[in-house]
């Protein structure tokens, strides 16, 4: 039986998904005008989503950026740079996309192993 917990699941998506010891997140978006606010808010959910699902930063293996500007790339990396644990870089890919929203300047999608 495959087994797949979701969690915070409504009609459109859920913003966690677990199967086979692995955590799977919704993109995620922070609040502020600038990239650097956006980053920040936006990487405090994934972790607050990770410590949720029983994974944490250090169990990234992918991520993906999408930022509405590739001019934002140096401030954004600036913030994520902080905020990767020593040694625990994930896979990651980084464009440039329409976002859902005029004001939105960043979106993290990360996948991670579910810890211990």
């Amino acid at each position: 039986m495959i087994m797949i917990e979701r969690i915070h699941t409504n009609q459109r998506m859920s913003k966690i998904v677990k199967h086979g010891g692995i955590v799977y997140l919704c993109g995620q978006v922070g609040s502020g005008t600038t990239v650097v606010e956006q980053t920040e808010d936006c990487l405090g959910r994934v972790d607050r989503l990770l410590h949720e699902a029983g994974s944490s930063r250090e169990h990234m293996l992918q991520a993906t950026i999408w930022l509405s500007d590739m001019a934002d790339f140096d401030a954004m990396n600036g913030v994520w740079d902080a905020w990767v644990p020593q040694g625990a870089a994930p896979a990651r890919a980084c464009g440039e996309a329409k976002l859902a929203d005029a004001d939105l300047r960043v979106e993290i999608i990360v996948t991670a192993a579910v810890a211990g």
